[in-house]
């Protein structure tokens, strides 16, 4: 699974068989704020919300933005491991 970085619609998307899980951001002062990712209900608890969250923090770190977790979900993963902590405030 690959991500893709939508930056016309401030998105990150993940393709799972067609069904697309999202991260949204804005961007302020360089700074990109993770506000908001649904994953569809049908692939709920499979782990596709995790696997979303990280490839979006390995993309953004590719692309050289520094990030702050304003929804729950991706501030619960930064949180979870040390790997993110010089990138996700």
């Amino acid at each position: 699974m690959e991500i893709e970085h939508q930056k016309e619609k401030n998105r990150f998307v993940l393709n799972v068989d067609g069904d697309i899980a999202i991260v949204e951001y804005n961007i302020k002062n360089e700074i990109m704020y993770l506000t908001y990712s649904e994953v569809p209900s049908n692939l709920r608890g499979q782990g596709i919300g995790k696997i979303l969250v990280e490839k979006t923090f390995e993309q953004l770190t590719k692309e050289g933005y520094k990030a702050v977790a304003i929804c729950s979900y991706v501030k619960l993963i930064a949180e979870r491991s040390n790997k993110w902590k010089d990138i996700i405030s």
